[in-house]
């Protein structure tokens, strides 16, 4: 009786596969010699030792050669992942900015731009601003097209599978734009769109406060209140794209609950309303009692979204963000006890420490995302030949 059949495709799938493994062993290491890989990955020293050549030829792997050493006979020669094969770009378009991160295949990131919009800019200005500051992404860091693998923008409001705001958005006339087929006009790569809360939520697990989470709801606490969801480790979108956007519901309250903030009795008439929730926390702080009141009515309207998200998902997590997360000293607490007088269980709440590149960074743990699964799905060798041509 004889043994299945070994085809040349099995062949060249199976070394496919084992040059994979060598490079999920190099990638997030510190530089590894042969044996060290051997054992990471499971196969054998002399096949490790042949996968890193090839890949050191195509651009995969870079040598770092052994240095002088006290101890007899050569020291081995150490690998680590060439990063610098791809590059991925995340932007945050929102209502005041664009900020776009570049990075390497790491996560590495190697330069940042932030551009101003004005808040009432039509569409076309705020195109022309992230155009320009995808440009810039580009000549600082002498990029090629070819060298972009992925690019994920982070908008306001829900984006469905098309990459569009048509729900409701704050930015001016963005549910007319269609910013997949808008970028894909001009960048030879995979471009995402999704919306600003669930890559805020994706951040906070990959390098925020939550990265020891799999069951978060992220919330977004500003004059805008929002929410992203993260289950099992997987971010939710919903059918639509509307996962999450529990504020839509009236009785929830957070439509409304910036206005505790921005009708304080007291607060300064000529400040804008960002600045005028800046005064009141800053005022609560130092024991105004109308402030103080003001904050806590925002938390109570805050909570009862919160809540609502709780018992429903019953999260390990929640990550409180946006910008009145500066003010989490204030918030923190009051919104425990609300979270206490409302829910079977209350999870642990932690305020985000990523500031305002939240949103970016989500974006670009996104493309990250896209880049992995084209290494996977298209194949070292497929890539390297396409670099070549």
């Amino acid at each position: 009786m004889t043994g299945p059949i070994t085809t040349g495709t099995d062949l060249a799938r199976l070394r496919e596969l084992n040059s994979l493994s060598v490079v999920r062993a190099l990638r997030g290491n510190p530089p590894s010699t042969v044996t060290e890989l051997a054992s990471r990955t499971g196969l054998s020293r002399p096949s490790v030792d042949l996968i890193t050549q090839i890949l050191v030829s195509e651009g995969w792997a870079t040598v770092i050669e052994p240095t002088g050493s006290s101890v007899v006979g050569r020291p081995a020669r150490r690998y680590q992942f060439n990063a610098a094969a791809g590059y991925v770009i995340g932007v945050d378009v929102g209502v005041h900015k664009i900020l776009g991160l570049v990075a390497d295949l790491d996560g590495t990131v190697v330069h940042t731009v932030r551009r101003q919009v004005a808040p009432d800019a039509d569409p076309q200005v705020r195109l022309a601003a992230l155009d320009r500051a995808i440009a810039d992404c580009f000549t600082k860091t002498k990029l090629a097209p070819d060298d972009l693998w992925a690019l994920t923008v982070g908008v306001t409001g829900p984006v469905d599978a098309t990459g569009r705001t048509t729900l409701f958005t704050p930015l001016p006339g963005w549910s007319a734009v269609d910013p997949v087929a808008y970028l894909t006009a001009r960048y030879p790569c995979p471009v995402y769109v999704e919306n600003d809360c669930k890559l805020a939520a994706v951040a906070e697990r990959w390098h925020g406060v939550a990265q020891d989470a799999d069951d978060i709801v992220y919330v977004l606490a500003g004059m805008r209140t929002g929410a992203g969801l993260i289950l099992d480790g997987t971010l939710r979108r919903g059918y639509g794209g509307a996962a999450g956007e529990i504020g839509a519901l009236r009785a929830v309250r957070w439509l409304t609950a910036p206005s505790h903030l921005e009708n304080c009795p007291g607060a300064p008439e000529t400040i804008s309303p960002d600045d005028k929730a800046a005064w009141v926390f800053t005022t609560a702080r130092a024991g105004n009692a109308d402030a103080q009141t003001a904050v806590r009515r925002y938390v109570r309207d805050l909570a009862v979204g919160a809540a609502a998200l709780v018992l429903a998902l019953d999260p390990q997590v929640v990550v409180l963000g946006g910008g009145f997360s500066r003010s989490a000293d204030l918030i923190l607490e009051p919104l425990h006890r609300e979270l206490q007088r409302l829910c079977l269980r209350v999870p642990e709440i932690r305020a985000s420490t990523l500031g305002d590149e939240s949103v970016a960074l989500g974006a670009l743990r996104l493309s990250l995302d896209e880049a992995d699964q084209r290494m996977l799905s298209t194949g070292l060798s497929a890539l390297s030949a396409a670099r070549r041509s």
